[in-house]
C-alpha cells in the first residue's frame, strides 16, 4: 500500500502528512503556528497539540481547504 492511500484512511496526521495532504510545505504550517495570523498571508489550517506533538484533523484541513476555494465567474 502507497503512502497516500494510506494518509487517505488516517483521521489524525502528523505534520509532514498534514503538508503532503494540503500540498503545502512543512515550514509553512510551522511558521503559522509559531507565527499566528499575519496581515497579507494565508492562515494555516487548525491543529492539536498533544503534550510537544502537533497534529492535525483531516476533517479540519479539508475545511480549510475547502475556504481556500475562489469562485470566478466571467
Amino acid at each position: 500500500m502507497s503512502n497516500e492511500i494510506l494518509i487517505e484512511k488516517i483521521e489524525i496526521l502528523t505534520e509532514k502528512e498534514a503538508a503532503k495532504y494540503i500540498r503545502m510545505s512543512r515550514s509553512f504550517l510551522s511558521q503559522d503556528r509559531m507565527n499566528g495570523h499575519r496581515k497579507g498571508r494565508t492562515p494555516g489550517p487548525r491543529y492539536m497539540k498533544l503534550g510537544r506533538s502537533v497534529r492535525y484533523h483531516k476533517n479540519d484541513l479539508d475545511e480549510w481547504l475547502s475556504k481556500r476555494c475562489v469562485n470566478r465567474s466571467c
